[in-house]
């Protein structure tokens, strides 16, 4: 049996709220950085014994298109995984039902999920300094509780999902820097 990570989380945030959850675990565990874009996601293969905890970020209410691709390449072949959103304090929207298809394509069955604050990686005035000591302890307690599920031999059954299928339209939030003379910089090639 197996306990691994798979996080993406290219500003760190997401890896502290995961590493909240996973350092109470009873064994080592496996980390996967599904930021690095040099890895070879294909040849991370699970088997149903395994533990797998797969952390994202919302971005504008959904998953990195990026971090899905990544996490289609990987195998889950019915290892039980726990979802870990990690949202900047607005709000995660679509973001844990995204996941929890990705997740499921992959071949993973999802037995939990976690939605979790972190200080935002582009106005770092919001949820500045989070997790903090009173959400590294409610992930404690949610470590004891996921693992309390995983350990059990009952059935877990559908969990619920807060989102919407279809998911909310991907969009920029309106933090790209715009110019009037766009027209001009595409036409202007500088070697």
């Amino acid at each position: 049996m197996r306990y691994v990570q798979l996080i993406f989380s290219p500003t760190g945030g997401t890896k502290k709220v995961a590493d909240g959850i996973t350092k109470h675990w009873d064994s080592a565990v496996e980390t996967i950085d599904l930021s690095d874009g040099e890895a070879d996601f294909s040849q991370h293969v699970f088997q149903a014994e395994d533990r797998v905890l797969i952390a994202m970020p919302s971005y504008g209410g959904r998953v990195p298109a990026v971090a899905v691709e990544r996490l289609h390449k990987v195998q889950g072949n019915s290892a039980k995984c726990t979802l870990v959103c990690v949202y900047g304090n607005r709000a995660y929207e679509d973001t844990l039902a995204e996941m929890e298809d990705a997740a499921r394509e992959s071949g993973f069955d999802v037995v939990a999920t976690v939605s979790a604050v972190a200080e935002h990686s582009i106005m770092h005035q919001y949820a500045a300094g989070r997790p903090d000591a009173a959400d590294l302890s409610r992930l404690e307690t949610f470590a004891g509780q996921i693992k309390e599920k995983l350990d059990s031999s009952r059935d877990t059954g559908k969990i619920h999902i807060p989102g919407n299928r279809p998911y909310k339209k991907s969009g920029g939030a309106g933090l790209v820097p715009k110019t009037a003379l766009t027209a001009a910089c595409v036409q202007n090639n500088v070697p």
